[in-house]
């Protein structure tokens, strides 16, 4: 069972088997629909993954969805958020190593997936990224620096 919300507004909620519908893909991202009898042309505008949101447009109709499954609701449940999961307060070691560069600064603003820092582990060069948006609140280590696994290098605010 899927749920399913439209512009925060409307909610709906659909068996698996029900969104077995007559979908081609005409084009990449372009789909015709044929529902009910009715024919219908949406576009996917935009995705995201992790929130599992949805931009598209249905008849020059642009809509906002977002799912649901049975997982998410019971973190919701058990007081859990997916979105609070995704952000990340300390980027740690993931591995001993050598800090070889630093890309970032204190108090700079960085995007996910931005490099922070190039860490030397058994000879190969690992890039650090940054899990989520945010500004950088803390910088622990130092090029040169011989880290542990788990240790922290970078915090945010």
């Amino acid at each position: 069972m899927y749920k399913f919300f439209i512009n925060d507004k409307f909610e709906f909620e659909l068996q698996a088997d029900a969104l077995e519908q007559d979908i081609v893909e005409y084009e990449k991202g372009r789909f015709h629909i044929m529902l009910n009898q009715r024919s219908h042309h949406a576009e996917l505008i935009d995705h995201d993954i992790a929130t599992k949101t949805l931009s598209i447009k249905v008849n020059n109709n642009l809509y906002t969805v977002k799912t649901e499954d049975r997982f998410d609701r019971l973190l919701k449940q058990l007081g859990f958020s997916n979105a609070n999961a995704q952000k990340a307060a300390q980027i740690k070691a993931p591995m001993p190593g050598l800090v070889l560069k630093i890309s970032v600064e204190v108090g700079q603003e960085v995007s996910k997936g931005d490099t922070l820092l190039i860490l030397e582990a058994m000879k190969m060069e690992n890039v650090v990224k940054a899990p989520n948006d945010g500004k950088i609140k803390h910088i622990k280590v130092k090029a040169g620096d011989a880290l542990n696994k788990g240790q922290v290098m970078v915090e945010f605010e």
